[in-house]
């Protein structure tokens, strides 16, 4: 069985051609073409991500193909995101799947994008399966779930605000780093001083129990104003170039104690042993080595840490071939009436 993925949920063209034979699953291809144009405007421009997808598409599938030395007529299934995303940039790779299934006579399987990032990391590890807390960290969602198997997915806290990937993107642009900001906050803070500065850990605090309502959320708009006046101040005495290191390291570690506390808090209250990250913020060392040394604080030596490598952290089609691959063997199909959705619930 080979199944070719999609995805051009954001700013990334991807197609991978993953194979299976019975639970197996092999990953024969992966390309990922990111659009650098978005730099130029400190963010991703939706129509002018749009039309760098119908550009790439193409030639993204033709190249997936030939690094899997697939032929096109060896294709079992094609998988695609549907959403969430840009609704333009999701109709490019929808329209295009879509097309391309009913021209080979193959099914189309629609795929939920945060559920091919639950799948990323078990394509690397197969001891990455449920059951397991999952942290899913980006520039446009963040959320905590319990998995409890495949296709069970218990939503236990989300973003209030922005996403975790968001607000190293705005905070880099406050310290005038470039876009996307996150691999330069985590190389800057790397030279920063964790005593200089200290910012608020937002909605942590120890007086939290289970069932409160903010017992597994996060917000970081706070931890954002608290880094703009951190700036502004800076600029005032003329220190910002000296300031910025620990000003990064001051973000990172209040964004990452956040985020490695209440991800932790969810496997003990859960009773999971094993944790999985997910998403460009997993990437992060300062966050996997964090949440590493939580799990072995509060769980013990058995428990796991699961983190995908950069290239399947990212936007990719090989998650979304692996997910599409799952609903494939429960006997799902989409069909031609297949539509891209800007917000689609995972759980």
């Amino acid at each position: 069985m080979r199944v070719l993925g999609v995805e051009s949920s954001c700013d990334e063209t991807s197609a991978a051609v993953i194979s299976s034979r019975g639970d197996d699953a092999t990953l024969d291809s992966l390309v990922i073409l990111s659009q650098d144009v978005h730099a130029i405007f400190g963010g991703v421009v939706p129509e002018i991500a749009s039309r760098a997808h119908l550009a790439a598409i193409a030639p993204v599938v033709r190249r997936a193909l030939a690094d899997a030395r697939c032929a096109l007529g060896e294709v079992d299934a094609i998988g695609v995101t549907n959403g969430p995303g840009l609704v333009g940039a999701l109709l490019v790779g929808v329209s295009f799947a879509k097309a391309l299934a009913a021209s080979l006579g193959v099914p189309v399987i629609g795929v939920n994008h945060l559920e091919g990032h639950l799948f990323a990391t078990a394509l690397e590890d197969g001891a990455a399966v449920p059951p397991f807390t999952a942290l899913l960290a980006s520039g446009g969602h963040t959320m905590l779930l319990d998995v409890p198997a495949w296709g069970e997915y218990r939503l236990l806290g989300a973003t209030r605000d922005d996403a975790a990937g968001e607000a190293f993107d705005k905070t880099a642009k406050l310290l005038g780093l470039p876009y996307p900001g996150g691999r330069h906050i985590e190389a800057l803070a790397k030279e920063g001083d964790p005593s200089r500065f200290r910012f608020p850990r937002p909605m942590l605090h120890g007086g939290q129990r289970a069932g409160d309502a903010d017992y597994y959320d996060v917000s970081f708009s706070g931890l954002k104003t608290a880094v703009l006046h951190a700036v502004r101040d800076a600029e005032r005495r003329g220190a910002l170039d000296e300031e910025r290191p620990h000003l990064a390291r001051a973000f990172q570690d209040a964004l990452v104690e956040t985020l490695a506390a209440k991800t932790v808090r969810a496997a003990v209250e859960k009773g999971r042993t094993r944790v999985v990250l997910g998403g460009g913020v997993a990437c992060n060392a300062a966050l996997v080595s964090a949440v590493r040394e939580r799990v072995r604080a509060q769980i013990g030596g058995d428990a796991a840490v699961f983190a995908p490598s950069p290239r399947l952290a990212t936007d990719n089609a090989a998650m979304i071939a692996r997910a599409a691959l799952f609903h494939l063997a429960r006997g799902e199909r989409s069909d031609l009436s297949l539509n891209a959705f800007s917000s689609m619930p995972l759980a």
